[in-house]
């Protein structure tokens, strides 16, 4: 039975001020008038019925998420007592769907990422599911996005020379400098890591078995149904190890295989990111609001609470929030979460 598990813990600092650990980012329409997990849930309601897409999230945010995926059974929201890296958020959805649908196979997705070509993205989430539950049980399968750029922001795939559709990955890597990421795309032999993978259930609880200290400590864990779940999870969930799913199986792990794919995906990543996806006035001005320009160019504007007017403006950025207000060089948007980091160090 093929399911989808949509990660939705992270508290998207990368986007404050707009993203607050109240708010972080998979709740905020960055986009289109839908938030960006609304966004993730409809396109898997194309793949599948709601009752088989389940969201993992901490307890702080499972109003957000009732509130915002309105008709998602509130049986399939995962509460994590606490956030402890992806490697046992995963065990602690895995032990938790195959008590539902035991022979499941899972989509594992973030819940916050862009994705424009929606038909192949669905097509090779249902190809590679019917090849996890048919032909190799013990797969991991990875969706690699062909890179456009050299992009320096995200972590990369090696693949296998192979004609397979589902070619054996060599390794994977971590986000490189500028002249590597231009050899990545110069070779042809690498693929953006979306962080999307598909499993079959019980293979990746026999993995996390071989690999995570974490398995064992979530064992002992009473029934979904039974009343004093909540509280033993809370009790024991602190035990486990931080460690992410990339480095406690994914790396060890003989079988995980890529599936390339031209979905048109994005992480958002940054405030720059939002270029790609929100179109520019006749001046190359981005706005994103209640904002007002006159003879000003080449600006990104994305007002909050107020009003924002641009007079006489060029090259600037100026993100409004009901608390903050920023404004910089439009060259360092990127830098905003790294301003936050340095202000954070001082308090």
């Amino acid at each position: 039975m093929f399911c989808a598990l949509i990660m939705a813990g992270g508290r998207g600092t990368r986007f404050w001020p707009k993203s607050t650990e109240e708010m972080p980012k998979q709740f905020l329409k960055l986009i289109n008038e839908k938030t960006m997990i609304q966004l993730t849930y409809e396109r898997l309601l194309n793949v599948m019925p709601n009752t088989r897409i389940f969201v993992v999230t901490g307890e702080k945010y499972k109003g957000l998420v009732e509130e915002q995926l309105t008709d998602l059974p509130k049986r399939n929201i995962i509460v994590e007592p606490e956030g402890r890296n992806t490697a046992p958020c995963i065990l602690l959805a895995s032990l938790y769907i195959k008590q539902i649908y035991k022979d499941a196979s899972i989509a594992v997705l973030p819940s916050d990422h862009a994705i424009s070509n929606e038909k192949e993205f669905c097509n090779i989430l249902s190809t590679a599911s019917q090849y996890v539950e048919n032909e190799n049980k013990e797969a991991i399968v990875t969706i690699g996005v062909t890179p456009t750029r050299p992009e320096t922001g995200y972590g990369y795939i090696k693949f296998e020379q192979s004609d397979s559709k589902f070619i054996k990955v060599e390794k994977f890597v971590e986000k490189p400098d500028l002249e590597t990421a231009k050899g990545y795309l110069a070779s042809g032999r690498y693929l953006w890591n979306a962080g999307m993978f598909i499993f079959d259930v019980s293979n990746m609880l026999k993995e996390l078995e071989e690999n995570y200290s974490g398995y064992e400590v979530l064992q002992d864990l009473p029934s979904i149904d039974d009343v004093n779940y909540e509280n033993k999870l809370k009790e024991v969930y602190k035990n486990c190890e931080k460690i992410s799913i990339d480095y406690a199986v994914m790396e060890k792990s003989k079988n995980i295989y890529v599936i390339p794919g031209n979905i048109g995906w994005d992480d958002i990543g940054t405030w720059g990111s939002l270029e790609r996806y929100i179109g520019k006035d006749e001046s190359s001005n981005i706005l994103n609001g209640d904002v007002i320009v006159y003879n000003s160019k080449n600006n990104i504007v994305y007002s909050g609470a107020k009003k924002v007017m641009l007079l006489d403006a060029q090259d600037i950025f100026c993100i409004d929030t009901d608390k903050v207000l920023i404004i910089g060089n439009k060259d360092s948007i990127n830098k905003v979460h790294e301003f936050r980091e340095e202000l954070n160090k001082k308090n």
